[in-house]
């Protein structure tokens, strides 16, 4: 159950009734123990001031002083901690089947790309009552993706993906900041997130789209780029058939493994001689400067929908559902 509050932003998502209601908690706990022990003080130093006591008595041997004064305060941090612990668990997991939308940070400025291929500066949106994931980078210096309304905040790295995930349950239009100070022009580098009905934005996603959907994109840029001419489904191919892969385990030459998620794909297209695919020689080119960010997004989407596909199997090999992911991209 939310209530709004004077001085506090809106409550406009799942996530702000949880965290306003641990701040409070937290508030109470505060505010119960600074007046608890500011009485006990003035108490004290009124009944056993040095008129009334000139000589000090030590107090010894109370058990039960001691097993209350230890106890108690373990449990309120153990609550505070398991409390807070839940929603930091639940602030990082992103539901199955959110809407995905992409972003891209830089020196002053949010651009958000739908996977329909809708683009947008420093104004995001998205649909009431439905989970949304951010997927994030940073073009240049850190900043970060803060949210009032939804109580959501995450950093945006370079060379390195995050996320963040809200379920709006409010129409409106609501702040969006850096909260992380970025340069000299930090304090402008703000924006809008407009919550709309589900209608209103099927209506605005189609009539903002250009260029293609997400994935269009980086299926022509995969082709320009000339990547297919290695990775192909055939035996020939001196780089590895990227269907099927997003997601699953790749081993490497030398030992180890990763998952291929957005920062594996990211790192093997810019620097593919960091992990080397085992069965594989380090004969890829590196991108590095010369796809921007908004590209390897649209590769990155690209490729993610290739993992319904199932990997051409070689003549005589085993079915490639059975085999081990090996490659990349």
């Amino acid at each position: 159950m939310g209530f709004d509050l004077p001085l506090f932003p809106d409550q406009a998502s799942t996530m702000a009734t949880r965290v306003d209601h641990l701040y409070f908690y937290l508030l109470a706990v505060s505010a119960f123990f600074t007046i608890l022990i500011t009485a006990m003080l003035i108490f004290f130093a009124i009944r056993y001031r040095r008129a009334r006591h000139p000589n000090a008595v030590p107090i010894e041997g109370s058990t039960k002083l001691e097993l209350a004064w230890t106890g108690i305060p373990l449990i309120i941090a153990m609550s505070m901690f398991v409390w807070a612990a839940n929603i930091f668990f639940a602030m990082n997991r992103p539901p199955r089947g959110a809407l995905e939308i992409y972003a891209v940070g830089k020196q002053w400025m949010w651009k958000f790309e739908h996977v329909g291929g809708q683009r947008e500066i420093n104004q995001l949106h998205v649909p009431v009552g439905r989970d949304v994931k951010l997927t994030m980078i940073s073009q240049d210096v850190i900043h970060s993706m803060f949210f009032p309304a939804f109580r959501v905040k995450q950093d945006v790295l370079p060379n390195r993906y995050t996320t963040v995930w809200f379920h709006p349950t409010k129409i409106g239009t609501y702040h969006l900041f850096c909260a992380e100070y970025c340069g000299t022009k930090h304090s402008g580098m703000i924006g809008q997130v407009v919550v709309m009905e589900p209608a209103q934005y099927q209506a605005w996603l189609a009539g903002g789209a250009q260029g293609g959907s997400l994935v269009a994109s980086g299926e022509r840029l995969f082709r320009d780029l000339a990547c297919d001419t290695c990775h192909r489904p055939d035996t020939g191919a001196r780089g590895p058939d990227l269907a099927g892969l997003f997601g699953k385990p790749v081993r490497f030459a030398g030992g180890g493994s990763a998952v291929a998620d957005e920062t594996y794909i990211r790192e093997s297209i810019t620097n593919p001689a960091a992990k080397v695919v085992e069965g594989f020689q380090p004969i890829m080119p590196t991108f590095q400067g010369q796809v921007s960010e908004e590209g390897l997004l649209q590769l990155v989407a690209y490729i993610k929908s290739l993992q319904t596909q199932t990997p051409a199997a070689a003549p005589g090999a085993p079915p490639a559902a059975a085999a081990p992911p090996r490659g990349n991209p």
